[in-house]
């Protein structure tokens, strides 16, 4: 079956594949968001448990499905996973360090002998929850902005500042879209704890929290969405493969790609109406909407960094230097084999939807933090 596509169609297939995982990763990111509200949204020891209890069940999700993507790019895209983690290293080993802090957080808080406290736990928890989703925006950011690297001939890249990495905090559209993820994962961990928690006062508090989260978060979400649609892109002739700025080239690839236009609309109405019924109305279902709607807005996004001729990983330093699906990919003999281990991408969501089944077979509440509760499932 996957022997009949061109090199080109499995590139292609193989970035869209990549777009979900990184769609469903920002979904999952509500763990994260959760995390920084222990305090805000819990006032009693009880109540902190609880909303510790609730992300903690499903942290393991996120930081697979981060593994699975950082897998799936080595594999399928290799030049840009040995350019970005060797270059932005800086940047990337803070980001892993917050994950590595938050899975010790969540093995050790509730060990018996423990000498630092839980507290000493509850603070891994936020900095992995603030700057774990601050830095993955910023990040992400750069696919539009471009870094400081160059290529040579043999495919080796050379990072151009001492800072490797952290640069990326000097530029104000990496910064937006940064913050955007971080309220965007608050409004979300918000809206989760509403589903997931059947106790009124974190409700009503995490209510209040989808609200103050919500303000933050759109004039961010909307300077960066603005600023990549009037800003020039990184552009490749499909035959020379020259790399050149494009005016509007994002703005261009929406356009004349309507199924990412689609995508946009649908995510954005999603993510808004998630949040109009959980403050308005007080619906306890406004999490699904806004996770779908975050699914969608971050699959749009990334399929116009990918197809239509754009350089999704570009250099700043050195057009020519910059990445493509093309000239970043795998070889056709591994991404053609590759491709049926990607067939077992349904099984795994199918997984992941009995294993969160499974888990909230019934709204947590304080009963569930008693002597009799299992341990391994309370944090």
């Amino acid at each position: 079956m996957f022997e009949s596509l061109d090199h080109i169609q499995l590139q292609q297939y193989w970035w869209l594949v990549m777009s979900i995982v990184a769609g469903a990763l920002v979904f999952l990111l509500f763990v994260q968001g959760g995390q920084t509200l222990i305090d805000i949204v819990g006032k009693t020891e009880n109540e902190k448990s609880l909303i510790i209890t609730s992300v903690g069940r499903k942290w393991k999700l996120t930081f697979t499905t981060l593994i699975v993507f950082a897998a799936g790019m080595f594999a399928s895209f290799p030049l840009f996973y040995s350019t970005s983690f060797g270059g932005a290293y800086y940047a990337w080993k803070i980001f892993l360090l917050c994950f590595v802090l938050q899975s010790i957080a969540f093995e050790y808080r509730r060990k018996k002998g423990n000498i630092f406290g839980a507290r000493t736990y509850e603070y891994f928890l936020y900095l992995n929850g603030f700057l774990g989703t601050f830095l993955l925006g910023c990040v992400v950011a750069t696919f539009f902005t471009g870094s400081n690297f160059i290529r040579d001939t043999y495919n080796q890249s050379e990072w151009q500042t001492p800072f490797y990495g952290i640069e990326i905090l000097f530029n104000f559209t990496n910064l937006a879209l940064g913050f955007a993820i971080l309220f965007l994962s608050r409004i979300m961990g918000a809206l989760y704890l509403i589903n997931n928690i059947d106790n009124e006062p974190i409700r009503e508090r995490s209510r209040k929290q989808v609200l103050w989260n919500t303000l933050l978060f759109l004039p961010f979400f909307l300077f960066f969405l603005i600023r990549i649609l009037t800003m020039d892109g990184y552009a490749y002739d499909p035959q020379t493969k020259i790399v050149s700025m494009e005016a509007y080239k994002y703005l261009h690839n929406f356009l004349e790609m309507p199924i990412t236009l689609v995508l946009l609309g649908l995510g954005v109405i999603s993510v808004l109406w998630g949040i109009g019924i959980a403050y308005f109305k007080k619906s306890r279902n406004g999490f699904w909407f806004t996770g779908l709607g975050a699914f969608l807005t971050v699959l749009s996004v990334f399929m116009i960094l990918g197809y239509n001729n754009t350089c999704f990983y570009p250099s700043s330093a050195d057009l020519q230097s910059s990445l493509t699906i093309e000239n970043a990919s795998s070889s056709k003999f591994t991404l053609t084999y590759m491709s049926y281990i990607s067939l077992l991408l349904p099984l795994i969501l199918w997984y992941i939807y009995a294993a969160w089944k499974a888990i909230d077979k019934h709204k947590l509440s304080e009963k569930d933090l008693t002597e009799d509760a299992d341990e391994e499932q309370i944090y």
